[in-house]
């Protein structure tokens, strides 16, 4: 009977394995990435920089730059 074991061994398992690690790898990343840029914002902001540089500047769409500009409640 083929069991799971027999199906991680499969060449097939273990390429689809490593795939699915290097995705997660690379969408932890880009999270971070992002994530540096939200942080950034209002120490751009400080420096006189508008919202459109700051935009233009980190690659992000300026309604995401005024919403992370927002006072945190």
């Amino acid at each position: 009977m083929f069991e799971l074991n027999d199906l991680r061994q499969t060449r097939f398992f273990q390429d689809v394995f490593e795939e699915g690690k290097k995705e997660g790898k690379r969408e932890v990343f880009e999270e971070g990435k992002l994530e540096a840029k939200l942080e950034m914002i209002p120490h751009l902001l400080g420096f006189g920089l508008s919202i459109q540089q700051i935009a233009q500047a980190l690659s992000l769409d300026e309604q995401v730059v005024r919403q992370a500009a927002q006072p945190k409640s």
